[in-house]
């Protein structure tokens, strides 16, 4: 029997490579990440809140650009962050890539991406993680 690697793992964890959401089916109101009920609906929603997945594209509402980093950001200075709004509602902050922190622009639409978030010095692991790119 092989053992299991740490990258396997991570791969076999779906939410790490898709942005999973889900949709309360009384109301249709879109979260992310998913919730046990809808806040809206409250008890009418319990049991009620379907999985799906969401398409990773959006607009940018607001962002701003991080010039002094913590220890595992520093090599990445200067760099864009976000409030993303995706298409089907909700709003995630991630990393802005793929193009120039003076290019970034409230509106700007994006896609997601999946990329190298960090990397652990004493395991070696590799962390991976959503960010998002300008669309194509």
């Amino acid at each position: 029997m092989m053992k299991e690697s740490v990258a396997r793992f991570w791969r076999e964890i779906p939410q790490r490579y898709n942005i999973i959401g889900n949709k309360c089916t009384v109301c249709g109101r879109v979260f992310f990440p998913p919730r046990e009920s809808c806040p809206y609906c409250r008890r009418k929603s319990l049991g009620k809140m379907q999985k799906i997945q969401l398409s990773g594209k959006g607009k940018i509402v607001t962002y701003t650009i991080i010039h002094s980093a913590t220890e595992d950001f520093e090599d990445q200075v200067p760099y864009p962050i976000a409030i993303v709004e995706l298409d089907e509602g909700p709003r995630i902050t991630a990393q802005i890539v793929d193009c120039k922190p003076e290019d970034v622009k409230i509106d700007m639409r994006v896609e997601s991406t999946f990329r190298k978030i960090r990397q652990d010095g004493s395991t070696g692991a590799i962390y991976y993680g959503y960010k998002f790119r300008p669309m194509r």
